[in-house]
């Protein structure tokens, strides 16, 4: 287990407990994908959290100011114990691992899906279906991504299991079966 792991893991089940026993495990889910999305659009935040500088007060006032009227309290209290023990600076790796737990908890497939332009609803509710079908869970978690270079179609990944349906890995696929014939 890498060491990021290893100091995330027991804040995240701390987490996940709380919100079990409180009943509000969706809730604080759904907080934990927008405060990461938050986190990682702002690198004067991360900075700031991670400055040896600022004393833990100031990052929990900080903090409190940013985001307590959004949060439960078990989330309000993740980030002040978090910067209470100066490991503020690695909740991202917290909030990821509290969703691989949350994902674990409710049969919930994470799927990262590449596309050459970006999916239409019905084109995302399609994917979700076959998906499912798939992975053999009852609901799945798009990642979505958008890289033109894929010409055309989509790159889904599970875990180990890699789905492509893309323009250029099937010109990929295609120069590889001739390499093989000639």
């Amino acid at each position: 287990m890498p060491i990021l792991n290893t100091i995330a893991t027991p804040y995240a089940e701390a987490l996940l407990q709380v919100a079990e026993a409180r009943k509000e495990t969706d809730t604080v889910a759904e907080q934990a994908r927008e405060l990461l999305a938050i986190w990682n659009a702002s690198s004067e935040l991360r900075a700031a959290m991670a400055s040896p500088v600022l004393e833990a007060e100031a990052k929990k006032a900080a903090l409190a100011k940013l985001f307590d009227d959004q949060l439960t309290p078990s989330f309000q209290n993740l980030l002040k114990l978090l910067a209470d023990r100066q490991r503020i600076a690695v909740l991202d790796s917290v909030l990821l691992r509290f969703l691989e737990l949350y994902r674990a908890l409710r049969n919930i497939t994470l799927a990262h899906v590449t596309s050459a332009t970006p999916l239409s609803e019905e084109q995302q509710q399609q994917l979700n279906a076959k998906v499912r079908a798939i992975a053999g869970t009852k609901d799945v978690e798009f990642d979505l991504a958008v890289d033109p270079a894929l010409i055309g179609g989509f790159v889904v990944s599970m875990g180990s299991r890699v789905i492509d349906a893309s323009l250029s890995g099937q010109v990929r696929r295609l120069g590889l079966a001739l390499a093989k014939v000639s």
